[in-house]
């Protein structure tokens, strides 16, 4: 299994929140920030963070995927900003 947090991004768009913004409100490294760019594993503690910022919970900012999923290999975040 891997993760995939399109849907934060998503929801970032909707609520109108850059990624930098995001960041920096919940108080993210850019590195760990760019692990979530890349669909990489981060602590629960910083999904929990965003999590209060985006006022959602973990369901609604990432999904689950199998690894041969091909919409998760690569993904460019751009596409849903």
């Amino acid at each position: 299994m891997q993760v995939s947090y399109r849907k934060l991004w998503i929801l970032c768009a909707e609520k109108e929140i850059s990624k930098g913004e995001l960041r920096k409100r919940a108080g993210v490294s850019s590195a760990t920030f760019t692990k979530l760019r890349k669909n990489q594993e981060v602590a629960l503690s910083v999904l929990l963070k965003i999590a209060e910022v985006m006022d959602c919970n973990a369901g609604d900012m990432m999904d689950f995927v199998k690894n041969e999923d091909p919409s998760v290999q690569d993904i460019n975040t751009d596409e849903v900003w």
